[in-house]
């Protein structure tokens, strides 16, 4: 038989036409020699030669169709040629033969061990090299491949996202939503989302920054925003993300969550995540940057995560506009969030010299920015912009109105379109907050000069404004009066006044506007001025003072201003031969009530300042033509008497000054004696009283104005004359009943001080702060100064000589005395005061200048006050002397408390080192020294030098002089300020002064109390950590000592701190215990960050793995040695016997601290499914440290404490009077179980812990036979004893049914881990009212420790 010859090979057109003949004329099945191995080899590796286009791909498609036909060994063969030849395929086009795998894949896993043959092949295909075209490929078919686990699925994705960096930008898009439609399928969506966002927010950055990737990023992020409708599942993902963990934020985590958010139903959420995003990073930041134990290679860490925070969200804003205009309506709803997140005061220390915006200011440039790129979004800014100031709390609106304010003074133009709106917003002036009201015409005064329209519209707000009843209305009113005059006159000065006429017509402009007719608005608007002189006395004062900041920026515009009120002053005073000064016109009286309704003082201290400001002898005035609008032309006779308004003023002051020089107090106050019998009476006396004082101050600084320019002949009167004023201001004082310091204070909160006045420069307005503006400027008060420096010398030197006569040293003397005391107080106020005006008011350069010009002569006089005659030899004369000494004390300890305040301002600001190195050139001359420490000289920081040389050279010689005097309230402010500056140092340098104030401790026995606190707190604080709570340790056995009730033992006297002693015990153990407190919160912040650590180490959150693991166990670490010393210093003064207070306080300390190690206790125990890892050595001492030296003391300590209370209670019994006593019980009653519950759960944690890792961590615990205490009553003790053995069975049953729980559950475990806790809580709710019953008192047991073991 002749041999068979075998089929000849086929070619592409073969295939072709027989699938074709195949497909058309039969339905039966494949030819055999299409099923010969001969043709299988032709298919398979010839396929590459066949052209790569729709034709060879349905020839694929054809094949897979008929696989199940093909045997499995066969099929075997298929998959192992494909996977061979998989380096061969380079684009997508020459990977249509991967179309075979799924079914072939999927047939051969129904075979016989086919699942191990098929993950062999799967595990092949992960090792080899991807091309693009395979990679792609892979990705859209993989999803039909089921049997692949989550191992292999987590190295796929990983390779794929690896391989990412080589795609086409075009093919990118399409790759993600394959991407995306796996994750949709349940292929690991946490790994899809995490490398989605991964490789846009940081693989793909390097690859290149053009307009084309940033339009592929806008594309993906509309797949991202389609597949979240489609699965919110994923939405749930790209969330999580963040909210885990801030370090996954970056530009395109930004964008996805603006893209989610356009999705209704995570809107809400996806701003949130956002938020607190920000926010966290924020007060991670702010916390670790004061936080002394962290390493400061973390502290950077935090800052550089506040940057990348910051730059992320404005580079996801900047790139909005390149495909991505669907995010634009959340952009704008994320900026808004975060403006309405700053409230007054929050976030404001954020904005440092590191270049952080801040929460404020990040939200206003995201809104600039947008409203900058995207026309479509500025109606929408500006509207809701209108919304929110309407709806917001006065301090959130205040953002809002900031944000308008930039977007006038950058966008002037585009901000006319809106002017409509802007009218619209104006309509509710009369209906918002006084501070936003005003502050939202200042912000729109830049625009006002662009729009007549504005201009005029905002006129006839005010002017509604002005006949409203509200207070707050009328101040608002006045202040934008004030605002519009103060812009017009500015910006004719600038020369860029000019309007451009607003067809845009509000609500309102159906009335009639009226216009201006060429005159300035001061002419414009007098009439509406003039209504303000009949309005309450903080309005005018408002008034006086813009008409002050007017003469200030036009100074030719200080004769009309004469003439404005020169007629209202003559109400006040009559210009005859004898003075007659109507102060007690000034006062009103209304409802048994007196007050004042002029403020003389205000208007002739406006009237004082404008005479100052012009030129000597010359009162300007404008032109004719400025006052057209009044209908008439001035004459020469009304020029003349123009002319005299201004000397009419100057002659009117100087009346007054002589009138007040000359004349006695009881002709100055005139009538009003007679009636303070009555309360209304002395209510108006009050009043009169202090118009008087602000006369006097304006009279003084006249003089001391005079002073600075007179020649040497003139300054002995202008002297003599100051120290008549001065008489006069303290006369005025006693005349009022008042102790100088309550003076003082009073003066203080009248007339402007810093405690109670907000921040002005937070709050954008500060003119309408109910506090009074100084009278006297700094420069002043600089001559007083230097005048009272000049009779201390006086006074000095006439003792010394012993030439002048007992009378005339005492008036010397008193008149110092009196002229110290006044300008200490005046300085004092001008510090406190400085607040309240912005930086760009007019006022703030006339009024304050340079404040720390004032710093050389107050500590000049600090030394002159403390080089005075002995006050310890003084005190032994008579009453007289030991007054004086008095009078010194409080003077320097008024200088302190101002030298203090100043120090305080220069830390805040860039500018303090002028002001130490100031202070610095006094003290060489003092105490002679020429020469700086070798290691400060060696500071190339002139600022950190300063400071160190500041202390050393001047606070440290005068604390010791100080204390030699027995000045120990003056100590203590030195104290203050040493800490307050040492807290600004560099830990090698402030480590030296922690030391001083530890050898001050060994070296000293001082019984005063304030000392000893201070002297303690500057050696911990000072101190850097971990020698910071050392210290504290040894101070705590030290007062254990001192308090003498360890075990019994009787009193020792501390033999390494004698400052430590019985007088000091008290005081420094409650400094102590508040050091601990501040310590553990702390360790509640870096317990949340431990846990947001354990959090990403056990799920494997991605981003930037290197280094995370070594970061997050150092930072472990740390937070137990911090836990460790916590324990060393309680462990001392849980052995002491102490006060009520002292003793609760430490009770709710150790119940905190327990409740943090219940939670690091509870961080170590591995979820599910995860692996359990071994405790750390630090954590195993931690536990072994709090079991022995907490733990069982603590007990004995509640104990102790409950047998004290019903001894005294006791004692008590027969007393009515022991309400103390029950209270105390009550409290206890709340506090104890509380405690006992939280030791109870931590040791519960402590189980679980020792069970999963297989380490007794409760070896050195010893298990008590009851958790709950009671107050020992001899009476009933049989009961106790029963109630007892019943009560110890039921707490061993719940320790067996705790052990064996394996809930993790935080809210099951309360429930069962402590039930007489529980009862107890239970009880105190429902009884808390009554007296403690028998029933209560027997419940209890004092804990006695057993044997036994965990």
């Amino acid at each position: 038989m002749a041999a068979t010859t075998s089929p000849p090979p086929l070619n592409d057109s073969d295939i072709i036409r027989l699938a074709q003949y195949h497909h058309a004329e039969t339905s039966s099945s494949v030819p055999p020699y299409i099923l010969s191995p001969e043709s299988q080899q032709t298919l398979l590796f010839t396929s590459l030669k066949i052209p790569r286009d729709s034709n060879s791909l349905k020839t694929i498609h054809l094949f897979d169709t008929l696989l199940n036909y093909v045997p499995v060994d066969d099929l075997k063969s298929i998959l192992d040629s494909i996977v061979s030849d998989l380096s061969r395929i380079l684009n997508l086009d020459d990977a249509q033969m991967l179309d075979l795998l799924p079914k072939s894949f999927n047939l051969v896993r129904e075979s016989l061990r086919g699942g191990d043959y098929v993950n062999y092949v799967f595990d092949r295909v992960l090792d080899c090299n991807w091309s693009k075209g395979l990679l792609v490929k892979l990705v859209s078919i993989v999803k039909d491949l089921g049997f692949v686990d989550k191992g292999r699925c987590r190295e796929f994705l990983e390779k794929v996202f690896e391989g990412m960096k080589i795609v086409d930008l075009q093919d990118l898009p399409s790759l993600v939503y394959q991407l995306l439609l796996l994750a949709s399928k349940g292929f690991n969506k946490r790994e899809v989302v995490e490398g989605i966002v991964g490789f846009f927010g940081s693989k793909m950055g390097s690859k290149v920054t053009s307009t084309i990737v940033r339009q592929v990023e806008g594309t993906v992020l509309l797949h991202v925003n389609f597949a979240v409708k489609q699965d919110p599942s994923l939405g749930q993902e790209v969330m999580g993300l963040v909210k885990l963990d801030v370090r996954a934020f970056n530009h395109f985590t930004v964008a996805v969550l603006l893209s989610v958010a356009r999705v209704r139903r995570f809107s809400e959420s996806s701003m949130g995540i956002l938020k607190t995003a920000l926010i966290t990073a924020y007060r991670d930041y702010k916390f670790s940057k004061g936080c002394n134990w962290i390493p400061e290679d973390l502290k950077e860490e935090y800052l550089q995560s506040v940057k990348i925070v910051e730059k992320a969200v404005l580079r996801a804003v900047n790139e909005s506009k390149y495909g991505r205009e669907h995010i634009v309506p959340s952009i704008v709803q994320f900026g808004f969030i975060l403006l309405e997140s700053v409230e007054e005061g929050k976030f404001k220390e954020h904005c440092d010299s590191n270049g952080l915006l801040g929460i404020e200011e990040l939200g206003i440039q995201i809104l600039k920015t947008l409203f900058e790129v995207h026309d479509m979004a500025r109606n929408e800014i500006i509207e809701q912009c209108k919304f929110r100031i309407l709806s917001l709390k006065p301090e959130q609106s205040i953002s809002i109105i900031r944000l308008i304010g930039y977007l006038v003074q950058s966008y002037p133009y585009p901000m006319l379109e809106h002017v409509s709106r802007l009218k619209e917003l104006l309509d509710y002036f009369t209906f918002m907050d006084g501070k936003v009201a005003a502050y939202l015409v200042t912000v729109l005064l830049p625009l006002i000069k662009f729009s007549r329209d504005l201009r005029d519209y905002t006129i006839l707000v005010v002017r509604k404004a002005m006949f409203r009843r509200e207070d707050a209305v009328r101040l608002a009113a006045t202040n934008a009066i004030i605002d519009l005059i103060l812009a017009e006159k500015q910006s004719k000065t600038d020369g860029s006044f000019s309007f451009q006429d607003s067809s845009s017509q509000a609500s309102c402009s159906q009335q009639e506007i009226p216009r201006s007719t060429g005159a300035g608005l001061f002419q414009e608007l007098s009439a509406l001025l003039q209504r303000c002189l009949y309005q309450q006395a903080k309005v005018k004062e408002v008034m006086y003072h813009g008409l002050v900041k007017l003469v200030l920026v036009d100074p030719s515009t200080g004769g009309t201003v004469f003439d404005f009120l020169w007629p209202h002053f003559l109400c006040f005073f009559r210009e005859d031969s004898d003075v007659q000064f109507g102060v007690s016109c000034c006062i009103k009286s209304e409802g048994g009530k007196a007050f004042i309704e002029e403020p003389l003082d205000c208007l002739l201290s406006c009237v004082s300042m404008i005479l100052l400001l012009q030129p000597h002898g010359k009162i300007s005035h404008p032109l004719d033509s400025s006052w057209a609008c009044f209908g008439f032309s001035l004459s020469q006779d009304n020029e003349e008497g123009k002319n005299l308004s201004g000397e009419s003023f100057s002659c009117a002051l100087l009346k007054i000054r002589k009138f007040l020089r000359n004349g006695k107090l009881e002709d100055i106050l005139g009538q009003t004696q007679e009636e303070g019998s009555t309360s209304l009476g002395e209510e108006k006396r009050k009043c009169y009283s202090v118009i008087l004082l602000g006369i006097i101050e304006v009279m003084l600084n006249t003089i001391a104005t005079e002073l600075e320019k007179a020649t040497d002949a003139e300054k002995e009167d202008l002297e003599k004359e100051l120290i008549g004023f001065v008489d006069l201001h303290d006369s005025l004082e006693k005349y009022l009943c008042t102790p100088r310091r309550s003076i003082a204070n009073r003066r203080v909160n009248i007339q402007a001080t810093a405690h109670d006045i907000p921040n002005s420069s937070d709050s954008g307005n500060t003119n309408l702060t109910q506090e009074r503006i100084p009278f006297l400027v700094t420069s002043s008060i600089f001559q007083l100064l230097q005048t009272v420096l000049k009779l201390h010398n006086i006074e000095r030197c006439a003792t010394a000589s012993q030439k002048h006569s007992q009378s005339s040293l005492a008036k010397t003397s008193k008149c110092c005395f009196k002229m110290i005391s006044f300008v200490l107080d005046a300085t004092l106020r001008q510090i406190r005061s400085s607040s309240v005006v912005r930086k760009e008011d007019p006022l703030k350069t006339l009024i304050y200048g340079e404040l720390k010009i004032l710093a050389p002569p107050l500590l000049k006089l600090i030394f002159m006050l403390k080089s005075g005659p002995s006050m310890t030899a003084q005190k032994k004369k008579e009453t007289k002397g030991k007054k004086g000494v008095d009078d010194r004390k409080e003077h320097i300890h008024l200088a302190l408390v101002c030298l203090k305040e100043f120090i305080i301002i220069s830390l805040r600001s860039s500018h303090g080192t002028g002001l130490l190195e100031d202070l610095l050139s006094v003290s060489k001359l003092e105490y002679g020294f020429d020469y700086e420490s070798e290691e400060a000289s060696r500071i190339d920081d002139q600022l950190l030098r300063s400071k160190v040389l500041f202390i050393e050279k001047l606070l440290k010689p005068l604390i010791s002089e100080l204390l030699g005097l027995s000045l120990f309230h003056e100590v203590e402010i030195l104290y203050d300020v040493l800490l307050v500056i040492g807290n600004t140092l560099p830990c090698k340098w402030k480590n030296p002064h922690g030391t001083w104030a530890l050898n001050f401790c060994k070296s000293n026995s001082i019984t005063n109390t304030n000392v000893a606190k201070s002297v303690v707190k500057l050696a911990i604080c000072l101190s850097s950590p971990p020698d910071d709570l050392s210290v504290a340790e040894v101070m705590a056995e030290e007062l254990l000592k001192a308090t003498g009730l360890e075990r019994g033992n009787t009193s020792e006297i501390p033999d390494i701190y004698p400052l430590i002693n019985r007088s000091t015990s008290n005081t420094i153990t409650s400094c102590i215990l508040q050091l601990v407190e501040a310590v553990m919160s702390d360790m509640d912040w870096a317990i949340k960050k431990l846990k947001t650590l354990s959090l990403v180490t056990q799920k494997s959150i991605y981003i930037n793995r290197n280094g995370e693991h070594s970061s997050a166990l150092t930072f472990e670490e740390n937070l137990y040695s911090r836990a460790e010393a916590v324990i060393k210093v309680l462990s001392s003064f849980v052995l002491m016997s102490l006060k009520d207070s002292q003793a609760e306080h430490l009770l709710r300390l150790t119940t905190r601290f327990y409740k943090q190690l219940a939670q690091m206790s509870k961080l170590r125990i591995a979820p599910k499914g995860c692996k359990q890892l071994l405790p750390s050595l630090q954590f195993q001492k931690l536990v072994e440290l709090t079991c022995k030296q907490l733990t069982v003391p603590l007990y004995n300590f509640v104990a102790e404490m409950q047998r004290f209370c019903y001894t005294d209670m006791q004692g008590q019994q027969e007393n009515t009077n022991s309400k103390g006593i029950i209270n105390k019980i009550k409290r206890e009653n709340k506090c104890i179980p509380d405690l006992i519950f939280h030791i109870e759960d931590y040791e519960k944690y402590l189980i679980q812990l020792s069970k999963t890792s297989k380490i007794n961590l409760l070896r050195h615990a010893k298990r008590s036979t009851s958790r709950d205490f009671k107050i020992l009553d001899p009476v009933r003790e049989e009961d106790a004893s029963n109630h007892e053995a019943n009560h110890n069975e039921s707490a061993v049953a719940e320790d067996e049914s705790s052990e064996h729980s394996k809930d993790d559950e935080e809210n099951e475990s309360e429930k069962v881990s402590s039930p007489l806790a529980a009862e107890d809580a239970e009880a105190d709710g429902e009884n808390g009212g009554d007296l403690p019953t028998a029933k209560r008192f027997k419940r209890s047991k004092v804990v006695q420790d057993s044997d036994d073991e965990v």
